[in-house]
């Protein structure tokens, strides 16, 4: 627990140093961040729904890609291909597992073109004066469950999310500086053990 609260009191910090009138974003200038780039890469910190906190690398690769490389001791991967979300665990005795991409909140923000204006996607829109939060759900499969976008102003830039998936359980993501704009082999986006399948465009 001391852990969890030395690392969210480092980002309460982070946050505090940023200009205190910062304006609220709108959907439409969120929408146009997220789809002003097509491949990211960055460190993160999770934290997990038992407070465990684990850190490593995050690749994007829009639309439907992304990559979780977790850092020593921990083995596992976790890989969106496109279609599916794919988890690898070294010490697991069942091999890859691998479930639609379309049910979990992340899709929302891996689509080709994200737009938070679409009617009954965006659940939650406000500023505490230094960073926009916006909820988002699949306005189509609402029990899917939800993602909570936190973003700082001047630049534009994601600095965290929520994900609370179909059973409830929330995890969180919190984003170093993320770099944008590399060239990302589609190879670090195949899942081990699963194969290749068309991807979702």
């Amino acid at each position: 627990m001391t852990m969890i609260r030395t690392l969210l009191a480092s980002a309460a910090l982070s946050l505090a140093a940023l200009p205190a009138a910062a304006e609220q974003l709108s959907l439409s200038e969120i929408s146009g961040y997220l789809n002003s780039f097509k491949s990211a890469q960055g460190k993160f910190t999770q934290i997990n729904e038992d407070q465990t906190i684990s850190t490593g690398q995050i690749y994007i690769k829009r639309p439907g890609r992304v990559r979780f490389e977790y850092d020593p001791p921990d083995e596992t991967l976790v890989l969106a291909d496109g279609t599916r979300v794919g988890v690898i665990d070294p010490k697991s005795n069942t091999g890859p597992e691998a479930y639609p991409l379309h049910r979990t909140p992340l899709k929302i923000i891996l689509a080709n073109n994200v737009d938070f204006t679409r009617e009954r996607m965006v659940t939650g829109h406000e500023s505490d004066g230094k960073t926009t939060t916006v909820r988002a759900q699949d306005p189509e499969n609402p029990d899917y469950g939800s993602i909570e976008l936190v973003f700082t102003d001047n630049p534009v830039e994601l600095r965290q999310w929520v994900v609370t998936d179909d059973t409830g359980t929330r995890t969180t993501v919190v984003l170093g500086d993320l770099k944008t704009g590399m060239q990302l082999d589609d190879e670090q986006f195949v899942i081990p053990g699963v194969g290749v399948e068309k991807r979702d465009r």
